[in-house]
């Protein structure tokens, strides 16, 4: 398989799949459900791809394999996180903005959007199962190790919240025990090391692989800046007021000991 054959089945399996979210949008009037494909958006990737390679080297599968495992969780915890709630609040105000024009709208700004970013995260995906290099190197196994740590804190720290969140006594209480003790944002640093593993992997490979990394680079960026820690810390801070409290002393995203404050 070329790499362009890849790209190219990445990109119509994304276009495919983000088209028929938002016409399943449509009728349930609710833009969150992108937030649900998102993360089973590339492991729809991850298998196109690998169904239309040629060989079957332990890499591929092995980039198949490390996608589809946090691709499933996201999406699932997602999904068990999100059904039934209302429409998310940012999708509620683009639609009382738009009116009669959001549809449109949303499928530019919203899905089309994702579908574009999610063809650039998965770029290791991509270019990592289209070198047909034999073996796995160190870079490789280091890149596993990250992501277990990865989906170790992912994992773990949406259950820690779950939790908390289930108790009564914590409304309107901030989280600061078990991994959120250490970063206020466990799951997004998890998220930042599931896609720098992958990039390592795919990288082992070398040769164009080693641009995947720009795919591993902008999940970073997005979650820094865009829609994880940057759009959460300013809802937090508004409606917390313990919450300033909490980020002195705590890490924003790598984890360390707390300060002393």
């Amino acid at each position: 398989m070329t790499t362009s054959a890849a790209m190219l089945a990445a990109a119509i399996a994304i276009a495919i799949a983000m088209f028929a979210t938002w016409l399943l949008s449509l009728p349930l009037r609710n833009a969150s459900i992108v937030d649900i494909v998102w993360g089973l958006g590339f492991v729809l990737v991850a298998w196109v791809v690998r169904l239309q390679g040629d060989t079957n080297e332990l890499r591929q599968w092995l980039l198949v394999a490390m996608v589809t495992l946090w691709g499933l969780r996201l999406g699932g915890y997602l999904f068990w996180r999100n059904h039934g709630n209302p429409e998310d609040y940012r999708y509620r105000a683009m639609r009382k903005r738009w009116g009669a024009r959001f549809p449109v709208i949303s499928l530019l700004t919203v899905f089309t959007l994702q579908g574009a970013l999610m063809w650039v995260v998965s770029l290791p995906v991509q270019l990592g199962q289209s070198q047909d290099r034999i073996g796995i190197g160190v870079l490789a196994v280091f890149g596993v190790a990250l992501w277990l740590i990865g989906l170790a804190f992912e994992t773990i720290g949406d259950v820690q919240l779950a939790r908390f969140k289930a108790d009564p006594a914590n409304v309107g209480a901030v989280m600061d025990r078990g991994l959120w003790r250490y970063t206020r944002h466990p799951n997004y640093f998890g998220d930042a090391c599931v896609w720098w593993g992958v990039g390592l992997v795919a990288a082992d490979a070398g040769g164009v692989a080693w641009w995947g990394l720009l795919g591993s680079l902008v999940m970073t960026v997005l979650l820094l800046k865009v829609s994880g820690v940057a759009l959460l810390e300013r809802s937090l801070h508004k409606r917390k007021p313990e919450y300033a409290a909490y980020a002195a002393r705590t890490s924003a995203f790598v984890p360390r000991p707390p300060k002393a404050v």
